[in-house]
């Protein structure tokens, strides 16, 4: 279904204009009433008192194809690379998910869905965000599109009828009401009870009523149908992507303003004093960098010094602290120089041809100092992990510096040839979105807990280790040796923060527990739509039988 057919593509004036008259409310093709029957039949089997694994790949790989049959042969987003980027996102995390089944596949899942309905929804987008943005607005109204435009039949009474017209009036009041619901009970713990004993008494009544049906699948029914009401019709949202069309690649020289630092003059003045204070930024702006360039350099100086080469950490240095203190400041400090880079360059500034090329290389040098400094930050954290283990947070501060990196080359971009904040951003979201893909591509935990169990390490977690997904188990019996001559292992503690120590024989039986919780769990639960490849792998490891 092409979005542009129903809406008017003229110039956001026209858009607004034809907004203002009320819309016909254009009734659901065959096409689109077969694929959202199906939808919610599809989301409600595959999905209901299950967890998420294949059957994300199963529900994913429908939407995808829905997109292609609901789409013109000749649509315009299939001409879009950024519509095909979202198709392959979407497959590629599906099967991510199938594999490992990891949080972050689940998100890269619903980042990827959203993205392709967003591009669908308004094929000229470029943001990524906007994209995500302009799918949610078209989820929240489709359906509601999809109610209003449904027709209580036409053999059936007067009293059908007006019944069908008032229960579909009523809807907005009921999902306004069930906000509010939420919103209280989370705030008064007493509400939150009484509520609680009253749909449990509904939920009794309905099922004595319909025995196969209950207030949470009734609920969870619901949610399937607004889910693939969002993914079938295609709701016109033009308010991101007509705020998309203001922005260019390029900066371009604004010749109506004046400077940041600009005085109004006189009319017969107000050249000269242009050019006044567009001096005047770029003696602010040469002076900036270059106090800055020579502080940085003393303190690359120093890093290098002394983290660079033959780094040991001396016997009384907390090197947590060293590296969680160090780390958090420097990363500010770089996404600091990345903004006043991008305020300096916003303007005019970047015309300035008296000192134009000066302050290119101030700025390029300020940059290149930056990145040498992002190395700084990725040997504390690699000093870190090799000292005291792999964890989450470390792997997210490799990959969020490899952005850092590549975000100080965008700006790079920018200074040398004049690109806009608007390219910058649509350049550093696709890099965010192909990292979110290639975290989705990882068994981390599993990995984690590899490098963890070595005997070089003075300290195990185990209790971080079980706490982890049930694909860890294999590598933890494999390393239970371990257990038993490591010289301090550890659990998390009841306080934030703490840990305590406990004995080898505890972490022993905690192992064993959780392998015959993990494997119970796996057998209790038989349905395909939940497992993934790796739970499965896990399982036969665990000398599980199908």
């Amino acid at each position: 279904m092409e979005p542009s057919q129903t809406w008017p593509t003229g110039l956001p004036a026209a858009r607004a204009a034809a907004a203002s008259v009320q819309p016909t409310v254009t009734p659901l093709t065959s096409a689109q009433r077969l694929l959202l029957l199906l939808g919610v039949g599809l989301f409600d089997w595959l999905f209901w008192l299950e967890r998420s694994g294949v059957n994300m790949l199963v529900f994913i790989s429908f939407g995808v194809a829905a997109q292609f049959v609901l789409l013109p042969r000749h649509a315009a987003v299939r001409r879009s690379g950024y519509f095909w980027l979202a198709v392959v996102g979407s497959l590629f995390s599906a099967v991510m998910m199938a594999v490992y089944g990891s949080a972050v596949a689940a998100l890269a899942c619903i980042a990827s869905t959203l993205m392709l309905l967003g591009y669908v929804n308004q094929p000229h987008l470029k943001l990524a965000l906007y994209a995500v943005l302009t799918a949610a607005g078209s989820l929240a109204q489709a359906s509601a599109r999809v109610m209003r435009g449904l027709r209580a039949p036409r053999q059936a009474g007067v009293g059908v009828r007006r019944s069908w017209f008032y229960g579909r009036l009523f809807l907005v009041p009921v999902g306004i009401l069930g906000a509010f619901h939420v919103l209280f009970a989370v705030a008064n713990p007493v509400y939150a009870a009484l509520s609680s004993r009253v749909l449990a008494a509904l939920s009794r009544w309905l099922g004595r009523l319909l025995p196969e049906i209950s207030l949470g699948h009734l609920l969870f029914f619901t949610l399937g149908f607004v889910i693939t009401a969002g993914i079938v019709v295609v709701v016109p949202v033009h308010l991101f992507a007509d705020q998309e069309s203001r922005f260019g690649e390029f900066i371009q020289r604004q010749r109506d303003r004046v400077a940041s630092f600009a005085v109004r003059r006189p009319d017969f003045r107000l050249k000269a004093s242009r050019a006044l204070d567009l001096r005047k930024e770029f003696i602010v702006a040469a002076a900036v960098f270059g106090l800055v360039n020579l502080l940085l350099l003393v303190v690359n100086a120093i890093d290098i010094n002394w983290l660079w080469f033959g780094f040991v950490p001396k016997p009384g240095l907390d090197l947590t602290q060293f590296v969680h203190e160090g780390t958090y400041v420097l990363i500010f400090s770089i996404l600091l120089a990345m903004g006043i880079v991008l305020w300096f360059f916003r303007r005019n500034l970047n015309f300035y041809q008296p000192g134009l090329s000066w302050l290119r290389w101030g700025a390029t040098v300020w940059v290149l100092q930056n990145a040498v400094l992002a190395v700084s930050v990725g040997l504390r954290n690699y000093y870190y992990i090799l000292h005291c283990g792999l964890a989450y947070k470390r792997i997210g501060v490799c990959f969020f510096l490899l952005l850092t990196i590549f975000g100080l080359g965008t700006v790079l971009l920018k200074i040398w040839q004049r690109r806009s904040a608007y390219s910058l951003v649509r350049l550093n979201s696709l890099a965010v979105y192909g990292v979110l893909l290639l975290l989705a591509a990882g068994n981390w935990e599993v990995w984690i807990a590899r490098y963890n169990l070595q005997p070089r390490f003075r300290s195990i977690d185990i209790g971080f280790l079980l706490d982890m997904p049930g694909r860890v188990l294999p590598v933890l019996l494999a390393h239970r040796d371990l257990l038993n001559t490591a010289p301090q292992l550890t659990a998390e503690a009841r306080y934030y923060g703490g840990y305590t120590v406990i004995t080898a024989a505890e972490a022993q039986r905690r192992l064993d527990a959780a392998v015959a919780d993990w494997k119970a769990y796996y057998q209790d639960h038989p349905d395909w739509q939940s497992r993934t490849y790796a739970n499965w792998q896990t399982f036969h490891q665990l000398g599980g039988q199908d």
